[in-house]
């Protein structure tokens, strides 16, 4: 006798950590840089260079570059740019990664800080978070069928699964040219800038995924002149394209995740030769996960009539989907500047920050804050811009009915809209509208059957069963359970009885003849 088998594709965390540490240092102002009279603006970008795993560890090199927009009271440009970096090397521990592993590794830099120590020096900290993950494909084979001439009995058991049918990173590159409307002066050189994505959506065709979505630009920037004038640029690009996706096709489940990689925002001239347009090339880092849903019968048990049959089984944890479900929450609240006036609003920017997420009934509970930096001119001659910084609390439960706590999936959080307004010079009213989204499985425990053996039936085991009985049901019996005992087919079980369903009550009664 043989199994006939069927793979089924899966995929699993294998194995997660998160680490956090500080980077701090003092930085000296370049020889070539003027004095520090006061800082306007500040910010950082976590780079990972290089991922080296190891057994329950993996190590981490990288570095923290920083912007600083500073105000001087020295001759020429009263704002002065200052880049530098913070570099790290660190080891988290990751139970279970082996050096052969592949590691994603992502990391958050939270609460940066940049102070004057003096005119030459400033002093740079930050909480720098490292999240590890190792994700796995493997397969579960589960028996379909049955191949041989002995005589059997076997049931079959279905089951609807969600397999995973690609899984691959892949990048989508994306150039503008923004031309400067014609009010504006030619720009001299860019002091600040911002790139965020919006309303970014992946659709499943055949061979292919199309991806769209809106780039948000703003540019502060010198212009051209004596006085060189500082002038501010905001902007939204949508934007369209197509990602090769060999095997997907329409129908097919995704779950896509997707972040800002690499991005270069330089200078160039327009048809005429003047510095009025902004060049944007950027990089979106894409994880594409996509599944395909399956109704499949699996052999959950066998045995035998005229031969014994036993069966090696092992637990399995299938799923299948749960739901693909998103929500959104409002936020409110009143930010207070301190340390000067606001006398314009310039930029606005949000991310969301998911601190704890737990599964409580019907749905995941999200635990949170919204981190909001607005840019504003300020009222202050040394110290011309500014910016603040507020942490929005937000608890929003993501409704899931049925969801268990082995069901967890990974919930994606963006800010959806944004709206900061001036209620006086030291307050503003921030609104905003948060965007939770995940994909939850259903976990499906399940005994594989992984091997058979066929042997003679034992004489001894035989001549004790009475060739023909009547047995009073009890609670809890099949007519499978029943047969297997006697060694009986289920159809002889059900003809012999004149049985319309499978349905036994206790007490009813089963007229059972061997070697029917």
């Amino acid at each position: 006798m043989e199994l006939i088998k069927r793979n089924i594709h899966m995929d699993r965390l294998r194995a997660e950590a998160v680490t956090q540490f500080t980077l701090e240092d003092d930085v000296n102002i370049p020889e070539n840089k003027p004095d520090v009279n006061a800082l306007n603006l500040e910010k950082a970008e976590l780079i990972i260079d290089e991922i080296k795993p190891g057994t329950d560890s993996v190590t981490v090199r990288g570095r923290m570059a920083y912007v600083v927009l500073y105000h001087t009271v020295e001759e020429g440009s009263s704002l002065v740019v200052l880049e530098g970096k913070l570099s790290f090397d660190e080891k988290i521990n990751l139970r279970g990664a082996m050096p052969t592993d592949s590691v994603t590794v992502e990391g958050e830099v939270e609460d940066l800080t940049i102070s004057m120590i003096n005119s030459r020096k400033l002093n740079v900290q930050s909480l720098v978070t490292l999240s590890a993950q190792v994700e796995e494909i493997y397969d579960e084979e589960a028996p379909v069928a049955v191949h041989g001439d002995e005589k059997t009995e076997y049931r079959k058991m279905p089951l609807e699964l969600a397999q995973i049918a690609i899984s691959k990173n892949d990048i989508f590159r994306l150039k503008e040219e923004i031309t400067l409307p014609s009010n504006y002066p030619n720009i001299f050189q860019i002091l600040w800038d911002n790139v965020s994505l919006g309303d970014v959506e992946f659709k499943v065709m055949e061979e292919k995924l199309t991806i769209s979505g809106d780039v948000h630009l703003f540019v502060l920037y010198e212009g051209e002149g004596e006085d060189h004038p500082v002038r501010s640029f905001e902007t939204t690009i949508p934007f369209s394209g197509i990602l090769e996706c060999h095997g997907c096709r329409e129908g097919m489940l995704p779950d896509i995740r997707y972040r800002l990689g690499q991005k270069e925002i330089s200078i160039r001239p327009d048809f005429d030769g003047e510095e009025r347009c902004v060049g944007l090339e950027m990089v979106l880092d894409i994880v594409i996960r996509i599944y395909e849903e399956e109704k499949l019968e699996i052999i959950s048990d066998i045995y035998g009539v005229s031969n014994e049959v036993k069966t090696v089984t092992h637990k399995a944890s299938l799923r299948r989907l749960l739901s693909r479900v998103t929500g959104k929450t409002k936020v409110t609240d009143h930010v207070h500047v301190t340390g000067g006036s606001v006398l314009q609003l310039l930029h606005s920017e949000g991310c969301v920050s998911l601190e704890q997420q737990e599964v409580v009934e019907n749905g995941i509970l999200l635990q949170g804050s919204l981190q909001v930096k607005v840019m504003y001119i300020s009222g202050e001659d040394d110290a011309p811009y500014g910016c603040t910084q507020a942490q929005i609390p937000y608890h929003y439960t993501l409704e899931i009915p049925e969801i268990a706590p082995e069901d967890m999936g990974k919930v994606h959080a963006e800010v959806e809209q944004l709206q900061v307004t001036m209620l006086d010079g030291e307050e503003m009213d921030v609104k905003a509208v948060l965007c939770f989204s995940t994909v939850v499985f259903k976990s499906v425990p399940v005994e594989l059957i992984s091997q058979v053996t066929v042997s003679e039936l034992d004489s001894g085991k035989m001549s004790s069963l009475p060739g023909m009985v009547v047995y009073v049901v009890k609670d809890g019996d099949n007519l499978w359970n029943i047969g297997k005992k006697y060694y009986v087919p289920v159809d002889s079980l059900r003809e012999m009885n004149s049985l319309d369903s499978d349905e036994l009550k206790a007490g009813q009664k089963l007229l059972i003849v061997k070697g029917s």
